[in-house]
């Protein structure tokens, strides 16, 4: 264990310093075989999360294995610490799997952060397995808009400091930022994105983890209104 998830936002904020000084930039090590991707949700008004995980061939992207979980949501919400109250739940889905991934997708920030410690940074140091941003929408920095062609990218820069990509995934589609969680290159990461795409705007891992997650949150919503 890192720490404790139990702790108050002020502390959230200084151990969120600490961590990003852990996460290691680095070429992925050993071959890439399979490839999980992961997604959560908030269910009950925000009372309860629901997380999912799906693991795919790295070679065909078949899903080979899923895993979810759900769990109360106790962390408050604050901008920024999101990772306290999703992390938890992303690392049990992820434990649940019958075999650890050789690289994950997480559906949100990596270093593209203000103190460089998104949800994949978190959960990447976590799990220490090399971990991949892919969030959909900016969270901080700035950026020139990429090109309109798939693979088109630009920097997002934040105090000087290039903390991810804007890469264009599909033609004439939203980019999405993508961004190093931990045991990866920025190139590394910009890589497999594009290479786990299948016409979509996301990766296929995120985009199954994405549509488990939903399937999931619909099913529980259901459940609570028959009572």
């Amino acid at each position: 264990m890192l720490h404790a998830w139990d702790i108050p936002p002020t502390e959230g904020v200084a151990l969120q310093k600490e961590l990003a000084g852990r996460v290691r930039q680095e070429p992925l090590a050993g071959e890439v075989c399979t490839v999980a991707g992961v997604d959560c949700a908030f269910a009950d008004g925000g009372k309860e999360i629901v997380a999912a995980a799906v693991l795919c061939d790295a070679k065909a992207l078949a899903v080979t294995a899923t895993a979810c979980t759900r769990r109360p949501c106790t962390f408050p919400y604050v901008p920024g610490l999101l990772s306290f109250r999703e992390a938890p739940a992303v690392i049990e889905a992820v434990e649940k799997l019958p075999a650890r991934p050789d690289l994950l997708m997480c559906d949100g920030q990596g270093r593209a952060h203000p103190r460089r410690l998104g949800l994949a940074s978190h959960v990447g140091l976590w799990l220490d397995v090399p971990t991949i941003g892919v969030a959909k929408s900016r969270l901080c920095g700035v950026h020139r808009d990429p090109g309109a062609r798939r693979g088109c990218r630009t920097q997002l820069t934040l105090d000087g400091e290039v903390i991810g990509s804007v890469l264009r995934t599909r033609t004439a589609v939203r980019p999405l930022f993508v961004s190093v969680g931990h045991r990866v290159t920025l190139a590394d990461a910009v890589r497999w994105v594009l290479r786990c795409g299948r016409g979509f705007r996301l990766p296929e891992p995120t985009r199954q983890a994405d549509r488990l997650v939903g399937r999931r949150k619909k099913e529980r919503t259901l459940a609570s209104r028959r009572g």
